[in-house]
């Protein structure tokens, strides 16, 4: 027989379960009343243990919330039958809370149930299983980065910085304060991919602040480390050494780059190309390397606006059809017409990703053998631009 204290601690650890927490205050109708059972003393705690029994009984009604469902049990110690508290049911989402008595559930109720009225259907889920992304943060500024999640499309920034959109009554700070919570609403509406290239790169902002790089000494003696990282504002004003210099989109295929004599990696960079904009790139030799999709595309016309003579590494409809088995749905795409920072046939290859069912071909699914060969070829000075 379990006591109502030790059912207020189960009904405690059930607020904590994210998943029962979505199911419970999402969809109500499917799953209330919620019944829990509160079990019967035995026969040897009836006779052996009678105080005990009458005080379970005693405290089962002194319970107000909910219904607590009471049964006639026979026993032979006894000569009539015991009325005892059989099930605690439990009507609606308001009950659950009640019947806790605790103070921060029935605050991060409350908070959910005004982020209900104030955001949009497609924003609870994720308000329900996360609370960390609100908890401790004004209500009243959760609920305008909802509408601000709501506005914002795909390169809406136009290359300027975040903090000068003017969408929803935001002030210059509010990306700031609340980009973690913006880029998760963002991914809701969008399958994932503004976390997966970056709330900058996704909205097409210009890209303030320290960004950190990863820079990597492919000829291993041109640097004191192999790998090491550099703000991206640095890279404007210090010169790399070396002859040539790969940029490479993501740091996630570092493993598959080849020893390359008197070249650099820049790894990471994403939208932030505004270092590509230093004088001294133009006394080097400079590929580009990035994932076959629009918005790698997207990415190195960026670089050219800036690099005049840049080379495209692995990413034309050759090395596509060659690894098409590893390629995947692009669940949103960077823009419905090709940059002007495109060659012709790059264009052209931009629309027919368009029209692809698995638009995506990410870096590290090329072999090591394909990456190796590509890069040596344009070491050598084959495929100048």
């Amino acid at each position: 027989m379990k006591s109502p204290s030790e059912l207020k601690l189960k009904l405690r650890r059930q607020w904590e379960n994210q998943a029962l927490r979505e199911v419970r205050l999402l969809a109500a109708d499917a799953v209330w009343p919620v019944d829990l059972l509160i079990g019967r003393p035995s026969p040897k705690i009836l006779s052996s243990d009678l105080d005990a029994v009458k005080q379970h009984i005693a405290a089962w009604k002194q319970v107000k919330c909910g219904e607590v469902i009471w049964k006639p049990i026979a026993y032979r110690a006894t000569f009539a039958p015991v009325d005892l508290p059989m099930i605690w049911r439990l009507r609606k989402p308001g009950e659950w809370i009640e019947a806790c008595g605790n103070a921060s559930m029935k605050y991060e109720f409350d908070s959910l149930a005004r982020l209900a009225e104030v955001t949009e259907a497609v924003f609870h889920p994720l308000l329900i299983r996360r609370r960390s992304l609100w908890r401790g943060k004004p209500l009243d500024e959760v609920s305008q980065a909802a509408r601000l999640a709501l506005a914002l499309e795909p390169g809406i920034a136009a290359g300027r910085p975040l903090r000068t959109l003017a969408i929803e009554g935001i002030d210059t700070k509010f990306f700031e304060r609340h980009a973690g919570l913006i880029t998760t609403l963002l991914d809701v509406r969008f399958d994932g991919e503004v976390r997966k290239i970056g709330l900058e790169a996704f909205l097409g902002a210009l890209v303030e602040g320290d960004h950190w790089l990863l820079v990597i000494d492919l000829d291993g003696g041109l640097l004191p480390f192999r790998r090491q990282r550099v703000r991206s504002a640095e890279l404007r004003e210090r010169m790399l050494p070396g002859k040539r210099l790969l940029i490479v989109e993501n740091e996630s295929c570092q493993h598959l780059l080849p020893i390359v004599p008197e070249t650099i990696a820049v790894l990471g960079a994403g939208f932030d190309l505004g270092w590509t904009a230093a004088p001294w790139l133009s006394s080097k030799r400079v590929a580009y390397w990035g994932d076959i999709d629009t918005w790698g595309l997207q990415y190195l016309a960026k670089a050219r606006e800036t690099i005049g003579e840049l080379s495209a590494l692995m990413m034309a409809s050759e090395t596509y059809g060659q690894f098409f088995d590893a390629a995947v749905p692009e669940p949103v795409v960077a823009g419905l017409e090709p940059p002007s920072g495109l060659s012709p046939l790059e264009q052209a290859f931009y629309g027919r990703l368009l029209q692809e069912p698995k638009g995506r071909l990410e870096q590290e699914f090329l072999s090591q053998e394909a990456v190796e060969k590509s890069i040596a070829t344009w070491a050598s000075g084959l495929n100048s631009p």
